[in-house]
């Protein structure tokens, strides 16, 4: 990122629902953040089925800007898990994140959904402080599950977003 960018942060990023042709760079993301990333192909696949679906962010740009991050989300039933989610580097801490987040949580409302699950590493700090802010709790662990790149294993938090309180809410 550009050392003016971090002046507007997020506000300088255009979130639209992913299609199959942005498997490509959503991998190139994944591959940056993740031990096992996944491939083009596996994101393609995915972004194939009917109960899958996700949200890229791009830089703001007449032309359609470089993907800045990606989210990716199952659904069953009444409920929804996100699969994975990734920010570039050199974008996070700009709110890029939150802006995925709220787009799926959007989504989730206008579609009913109970509840939203995710796994999160416990040493992603950043990201588990997030996942609190919008309203995530902790539900459950999965010891092992995440293997870093000496091969230390951390254990997963599982988190879910209970949809329908929020919605009595407002």
């Amino acid at each position: 990122m550009k050392w003016w960018q971090g002046l507007w942060g997020a506000s300088d990023v255009a979130v639209a629902p992913m299609q199959r042709s942005d498997a490509v760079e959503a991998s190139d993301i994944h591959r940056m953040l993740f031990a096992r990333p996944w491939t083009d192909g596996e994101i393609s696949d995915l972004l194939g089925t009917s109960n899958v679906f996700g949200f890229a962010a791009r830089e703001a740009s007449a032309r359609g800007g470089a993907m800045t991050g990606f989210v990716l989300l199952r659904t069953a039933a009444d409920e929804a898990e996100i699969l994975t989610i990734g920010v570039r580097p050199d974008w996070q801490g700009y709110g890029v994140g939150a802006r995925l987040m709220a787009h799926v949580l959007a989504h989730a409302h206008r579609e009913r959904l109970v509840s939203v699950f995710l796994e999160v590493d416990e040493t992603n700090v950043a990201a588990g402080a997030l996942y609190r802010k919008l309203g995530f709790a902790i539900v459950g662990d999965r010891p092992d599950y995440y293997r870093g790149a000496a091969e230390a294993r951390t254990r997963a938090l599982v988190m879910r977003h209970d949809v329908a309180a929020a919605r009595k809410v407002r």
